[in-house]
């Protein structure tokens, strides 16, 4: 074969290179436009499911990595007790309502006693009036009979029977108005007594003082009956299950961990110079690298507002800590921009903190769609105005689910509004 000429090699040689500098420079220029990054990371909506009451676990239906749906069982603690807490405080409801009948009736019969006593000081009081009315008589008489024995007109003796007369009449006076004190002291002591005998029993009604409280601690004591069966809040996985029949639940303690399978979301850990073309609702690929013939769709949701820094932390003596090094080439830093995936493919399943490349297709979303800020639009105080636009309220709320059975209703934080009990049936009587 006869060799190419010193030209046509080095034109050859010449198409070459510039068709690979064009293939660099293309590959360049759509990284730039569309960047890409093998460190992202699967992340989900952990609930850490914790008892509310410390007891044994009768109960354990479930394995490590079950799948379960919202409401149902989780575990059991032993209700013997919590169901003996309701009974008592059934029963101190029943004293309580037995002890406000009494005092009710105890108030009535208090009041017939002041009526009564009321009307004996009406008697004292008339006959005090009597008397004293019959002792003016006897004064009068005795006036002129005291004349009369002076000229010789009336006798010793009639005169000495108006004296007895007089002393009489006062006598009963003085009795009458003492039977009229004591019958108003002994009424002062009855409205004392009842009004003693209202305090104690309190209103009527639902309004009652120690009403309320006695059915408040039957509602506590219901309550904390319910606590012994926990429930699933959401659809999703156990996971990392540690819990054996019999052993000791302790309140306020984790037991186990759900993930909730309709809260899937990825993180892509992208240089900060890239997320400044990034808008909400672009278009993301997701490539998890256990399913790497299967990209995923996804867009972007928003983006991280803030990530560690060693220089300027507190360390020793609440001083900065700096790092006295300066490096010539400064590394940028890394962003988290949140990618809400499509309805996932047949066949893929998501794990919390599995490894993905994600690729964000800038542009791809809606015109007048908002940039990923740098930092937050400064407002005026006096006229504050929202800094979301349409576009970002449409992706505000997490994407749908990826299959499986539906979800509790989420915010744009990711918490579930309304968890156990108001989401859930209560546990039967036991």
């Amino acid at each position: 074969m006869k060799p190419l000429n010193t030209p046509l090699r080095a034109l050859l040689t010449a198409a070459v290179v510039l068709a690979a500098v064009a293939a660099a420079g293309w590959k360049w220029f759509d990284y730039q436009r569309n960047p890409w990054t093998r460190n992202g990371r699967v992340f989900a909506q952990v609930i850490q499911i914790t008892p509310r009451v410390s007891g044994q676990l009768v109960q354990l239906p479930i394995v490590d990595n079950q799948s379960v749906e919202r409401c149902d069982l989780l575990f059991e603690i032993d209700p013997r007790t919590f169901q003996s807490a309701v009974d008592g405080a059934r029963g101190l409801l029943g004293e309580t309502m037995d002890e406000i009948e009494a005092l009710t009736a105890q108030v009535e019969a208090t009041a017939k006693t002041i009526d009564q006593y009321d009307a004996a000081i009406r008697r004292a009081e008339q006959r005090v009036k009597g008397r004293r009315a019959r002792l003016v008589d006897y004064q009068a008489q005795l006036e002129r009979y005291t004349r009369l024995v002076k000229t010789g007109a009336a006798s010793e003796e009639r005169y000495e029977q108006a004296v007895a007369d007089v002393i009489d009449a006062e006598a009963y006076v003085e009795g009458y108005l003492a039977e009229l004190a004591q019958a108003e002291a002994t009424k002062l002591q009855a409205v004392a007594d009842l009004a003693r005998d209202i305090a104690n029993r309190g209103v009527l009604g639902d309004a009652n003082a120690r009403l309320r409280t006695a059915k408040a601690r039957v509602h506590s004591a219901e309550l904390q009956l319910e606590f012994t069966e926990v429930r699933a809040p959401v659809d999703g996985y156990v996971t990392n299950l540690d819990l054996r029949l019999g052993d000791q639940a302790v309140a306020n303690r984790p037991a186990l961990a759900l993930v909730d399978v309709n809260s899937y979301w990825v993180y892509g850990f992208f240089k900060e110079f890239y997320t400044g073309r990034m808008r909400i609702g672009d278009r993301a690929v997701v490539t998890l690298m256990g399913y790497q013939d299967t990209p995923l769709g996804g867009r972007v949701t928003g983006r991280g507002w803030g990530v560690f820094q060693s220089d300027g932390s507190t360390a020793q003596q609440l001083l900065p800590q700096i790092s006295a090094t300066l490096e010539w080439v400064r590394q940028p830093q890394r962003v988290p921009v949140r990618i809400e995936l499509d309805p996932l493919p047949e066949g893929v399943e998501l794990v919390v903190g599995a490894t993905a490349s994600v690729q964000v297709r800038t542009g791809t979303t809606e015109p007048g769609a908002q940039f990923l800020p740098l930092a937050p639009q400064q407002t005026s105080r006096a006229e504050p105005q929202s800094t979301h636009t349409d576009a970002e309220a449409s992706h505000s709320e997490p994407q749908a689910s990826h299959g499986g059975p539906p979800s509790a209703h989420t915010d744009s934080n990711g918490s579930h509004a309304g968890l156990y009990p108001s989401l859930c049936e209560p546990p039967t009587s036991h």
